[in-house]
């Protein structure tokens, strides 16, 4: 009986679990792949620019199946925009930039410290940019800051 009891509850427990597999844990473990993470932000900018051009193709259309559409693309942009927030958040910020005080002997240091600070601030403030707009000039400033933030970590 204890089995099948340990089984409904583990079932149970995952149902609550509502983690984005994507996001960088906070234990530390020291496995990171900052690559992957500018890659999939890269594949979120793409799809948020896919969403901008269905969004503005469809401007005109008052049918309801074209509206259900919108709604849908809007989500969608919604969603990969706040994933790379996410992204940004917990796991550059939070996991790769580690503090540098100003007053330190490398000063160096200190500038590539606020360096990559301003780089994710301007990633999240594009982000939320486009959830905003449906401009694509919105998406390529998106799509620059990632790539900017990016250098830091070839």
């Amino acid at each position: 009986m204890k089995p099948v009891l340990c089984t409904i509850l583990l079932s149970l427990g995952m149902l609550f679990v509502t983690a984005d597999a994507r996001a960088h844990c906070q234990v530390p473990c020291g496995i990171y792949d900052d690559h992957a993470r500018i890659h999939a932000m890269q594949e979120d900018a793409s799809t948020i620019a896919k969403a901008v051009k269905k969004l503005n193709a469809s401007a005109d259309k008052t049918d309801a199946q074209s509206f259900n559409q919108r709604v849908r693309w809007t989500n969608t942009k919604e969603e990969h925009a706040s994933r790379i927030i996410e992204v940004v958040s917990t796991y550059f910020l939070t996991q790769k930039i580690k503090p540098v005080k100003e007053k330190a002997k490398n000063k160096a240091a200190y500038k590539d410290y606020i360096d990559r600070l301003v780089a994710c601030h301007k990633v999240m403030r594009k982000a939320m940019k486009v959830k905003q707009t449906v401009d694509p000039a919105a998406v390529d400033k998106l799509n620059a800051a990632i790539k900017r933030l990016g250098e830091f970590y070839k």
